[in-house]
């Protein structure tokens, strides 16, 4: 494990996989290097061809936090990474940490180029849209203490998880703790999204500055509204390209996501 530290003080816990460009992995809410097995498979996976930084975001794993969250500090954990890679490197941003890296593209002159995968933006009615209060109440629940309250907020109303099923994601004594142990930090990824979860159309203006090549992917077997999203996505940013990868979901196989990755990140 690796270090860096960010703007405002904050310690970044990173693993360093590989040798060639620089490639930064942003993780969507909840996970992290130790609780979600697939992150490293795919750091190794892309190791053959890049410099992977693999890391926890702030408040996670092996990473500092440091309060009051505001969204600039994510990007800023994100530009000193950057900085670690030699100062130019490229992005791939899974589900929510889709938003973090076009908002880091956006004001990053180091970025030279960006895939998103499956980003959760809810553009129309192909979906029940988030509460209009989603990021506040989840800061909310954050901020007194309420954890195990947040991440059943986030698991109903942003996953679509019915309340029914929940009960039995608790006997899952391991995950279930392991999604406590950073519940504040859900209502830093809802900083980023809950504005585009809304059942509302893209704000054009947003990412009018990510003018670097950008891949926009989704999963074949997902449900409509993330192909919606994603095509959406697509659209209002100048430099976009679109690719559906057959058979995947949310929970992708990186044995088809990652060549796909190889093959934008070395084009």
């Amino acid at each position: 494990m690796s270090k860096v530290t960010s703007k405002d003080g904050t310690i970044i816990a990173f693993d360093r996989v590989g040798s060639g460009p620089a490639v930064i992995m942003v993780n969507g809410a909840i996970a992290y290097r130790a609780f979600d097995a697939t992150l490293p498979q795919v750091a190794e996976m892309l190791g053959k061809h890049f410099t992977v930084y693999n890391y926890d975001r702030r408040g996670r794993g092996e990473s500092g936090d440091t309060l009051p969250f505001v969204k600039e500090r994510e990007i800023e954990d994100v530009q000193a990474l950057v900085e670690e890679a030699g100062g130019e490197a490229m992005v791939l941003g899974f589900s929510s940490g889709s938003a973090v890296t076009l908002d880091a593209a956006a004001v990053t002159p180091g970025i030279v180029k960006a895939a998103v995968y499956e980003p959760p933006f809810i553009v129309d009615d192909s979906r029940q849209p988030v509460p209009p209060d989603y990021a506040e109440h989840l800061m909310k629940l954050g901020t007194e203490g309420k954890h195990d309250e947040a991440v059943e907020y986030f698991l109903t109303y942003a996953v679509g998880i019915p309340d029914e099923y929940i009960a039995g994601m608790k006997q899952d004594q391991a995950t279930w703790s392991g999604m406590i142990g950073v519940a504040p930090t859900i209502a830093y990824d809802a900083a980023f999204v809950g504005s585009v979860m809304q059942g509302k159309p893209l704000p054009t203006d947003r990412w009018s500055n990510v003018t670097v090549p950008v891949l926009v992917a989704d999963g074949g077997a997902s449900d409509t509204w993330f192909h919606n999203a994603a095509d959406a996505l697509a659209k209002v940013l100048p430099n976009a390209s679109r690719q559906t990868l057959d058979g995947q979901t949310h929970s992708f196989d990186p044995n088809v996501l990652v060549p796909v990755m190889i093959e934008f990140f070395q084009a």
